[in-house]
């Protein structure tokens, strides 16, 4: 038994085989509930019209996997910073208890 390929190509049309361009229309899908990463997913979709038969479909453009410093675009992994920001330093505030009574009673 012949197996079908691991990985259709989105602009080729189900019907009659004919290879389709660009999608006519697209739009963005965001996951509600961000990876273990803390990654959020963005799903760019689109709708495909085949310029033979007429028939439209959709299908998924690409997938970015966005947050953490890094962008992830359907597998590869690119790291974008956007601004270096300087390591913030911790301030320790030290109070002395005896000090606050002497003030409350003057």
């Amino acid at each position: 038994m012949a197996r079908k390929e691991s990985r259709k190509t989105l602009n080729k049309c189900p019907k009659c085989g004919t290879i389709v361009d660009s999608p006519t229309k697209t739009w963005q899908l965001i996951a509600p509930i961000p990876d273990s990463a803390g990654r959020v997913t963005i799903t760019i979709m689109g709708v495909f019209e085949c310029p033979n038969c007429g028939y439209k479909w959709r299908g998924v453009v690409s997938k970015m996997k966005v947050g953490g410093g890094d962008v992830e675009i359907e597998g590869v992994k690119k790291t974008i910073t956007l601004e270096e920001r300087p390591e913030r330093s911790e301030k320790v505030i030290e109070l002395d208890l005896s000090e606050l009574s002497i003030e409350e009673e003057e």
